[in-house]
């Protein structure tokens, strides 16, 4: 899939699920008017919301708390802010001069998951006078592995959504059947039409409101976890090659002051 395509599908989700958000802030806002709203399947909107109790409410905040996470996703899943590449070049070319001082500085004032690596090793070197190849390589890869942690959970919070939504349906679902069939279950001869019509539509309105936030949900977290993880190998590979160049500018220190002390 080139970039163009990717791009057009991520568009499609955040409309998607733009539009879902939107849906639900007018009939929410419309909800609190007692405006009605266009008729869908021969009920409108309203009724729907109504139908459906505070349970719609809580899958509106939903709705909108996902749309800003795939907004958030899109900006912060992004290369220039997990490994900048011109950050990389500028570290290591500090680092083959033998500038750690200068590197430390470039990865305090551009704070990233990248630099935050290098920091780990940098903060090895400084404090550990006797930091061998293992300590250091071992600084990196529990920072690294920190980092690739904090990337990839934060795409958790959409599937946690994607959960969370079918069971408010579901729940919802419960409630009204209960609400349906309580009023026969107490007086069969008094159970009115009305009462039963409202039961079934709660179960029905509910259920269709959660999937309908939840399918979209569930098509962001797969993209974000694809792309979080295309993240993550970009990290090691850049913390890799910046690994390689200090374990290089350690053992040249250490033989040179070898040799002077012979």
């Amino acid at each position: 899939m080139n970039s163009n395509a990717k791009k057009m599908t991520v568009t499609g989700f955040a409309l998607c699920l733009g539009w879902v958000s939107s849906a639900f802030s007018q009939v929410a806002e419309s909800a609190a008017t007692g405006e009605v709203v266009t008729n869908v399947y021969g009920m409108s909107i309203r009724q729907a919301w109504d139908y459906g109790g505070w349970i719609m409410w809580i899958l509106a905040a939903l709705s909108i708390f996902a749309l800003a996470l795939a907004i958030y996703f899109m900006t912060a899943l992004r290369s220039g802010a997990i490994v900048p590449r011109e950050l990389i070049s500028d570290i290591l070319g500090r680092i083959r001069s033998n500038d750690l001082s200068e590197a430390r500085r470039l990865s305090e004032r551009h704070p990233c998951p990248f630099s935050a690596v290098v920091l780990s090793a940098l903060d090895c070197l400084r404090n550990a006078p006797d930091c061998d190849v293992h300590l250091l390589r071992g600084a990196a890869e529990a920072e690294g592995a920190r980092q690739a942690e904090s990337i990839q959970g934060q795409t958790q919070l959409l599937l946690d959504i994607s959960t969370i939504a079918p069971l408010l349906g579901l729940l919802g679902t419960v409630l009204g059947m209960l609400k349906a069939f309580s009023s026969v279950a107490h007086d069969v001869a008094s159970a009115k039409p009305v009462v039963l019509a409202a039961g079934v539509s709660q179960a029905i309105v509910t259920t269709i409101f959660g999937l309908i936030v939840a399918i979209p949900c569930m098509a962001f977290y797969a993209w974000f976890r694809r792309r979080a993880s295309r993240q993550i190998s970009n990290l090691e590979a850049a913390t890799s090659e910046v690994m390689t160049s200090i374990i290089g500018i350690s053992s040249k220190v250490a033989v040179a002051e070898k040799d002077n002390n012979v």
